[in-house]
């Protein structure tokens, strides 16, 4: 239900966007040496899966929704570097363990820098889509137990790699509409109390995003 509503809300800004674009007159080409630098908005979507000792279940967690900053540079016409930065917090939970009842675990704050290589397609028309891949790195920070039976958690940074798609839409000048969705492969070692418990968890997040570019 959460992807369907974000994927109907980015129809609606895309829809938007569109119309706009197609009323403007002039507009900038993407060209080697440009450097993007978009402001978004993103919606974090965890697709977790999980392995825990001693208590089983699926650790899961929260939608965020934050702003995000990036930066891009074309090598070429149609080839660019793009990275990422963006900071989200997290509830953590786990869900059908051998308690019975939900457990909340923790609270845990993110900062996973990406760093893609993309291939735009169309680098001299109003509408470029584009694909990239690349990396991820994940630092887990400002961890907070959820108190009671949790009295320490620690979540292990973790490296794993991205795939990427998106569409500029150029709305005037050096001006530009963006769209884009990623997904990041993610895989975290998580500890609670010590290590009495131990939990391996992809949270693989699908992250989509909508914003506004100006190029130099």
């Amino acid at each position: 239900m959460n992807l369907l509503k974000i994927a109907v809300g980015s129809a609606l800004v895309a829809a938007t966007l569109m119309s706009s674009a197609a009323m403007a007159e002039g507009f900038k080409t993407k060209e080697a040496g440009d450097i993007l630098i978009r402001a978004r908005g993103i919606g974090v979507v965890p697709d977790e899966s999980s392995s825990i000792s001693v208590i089983g279940g699926e650790a899961e967690a929260s939608n965020e929704y934050v702003p995000e900053l990036d930066i891009s540079y074309f090598i070429t016409d149609n080839i660019a570097l793009e990275l990422i930065a963006a900071t989200t917090d997290h509830d953590v939970n786990v869900k059908g363990s051998a308690l019975g009842a939900d457990v909340d675990l923790a609270d845990v704050s993110l900062l996973p820098p990406t760093l893609t290589v993309q291939y735009h397609f169309l680098p001299k028309n109003r509408f470029s889509p584009y694909l990239g891949a690349g990396l991820n790195y994940t630092f887990f920070y400002d961890e907070k137990a959820a108190g009671g039976a949790v009295s320490s958690v620690d979540f292990e940074n973790g490296i794993g790699y991205a795939l990427q798609a998106g569409l500029d839409i150029a709305i005037d000048g050096n001006w530009s509409a963006n769209l884009d969705v990623k997904k990041v492969f993610l895989n975290t070692d998580v500890k609670v109390n010590g290590g009495a418990i131990n939990a391996d968890v992809d949270l693989d997040p699908w992250i989509f995003g909508v914003g506004i570019g100006y190029r130099f």
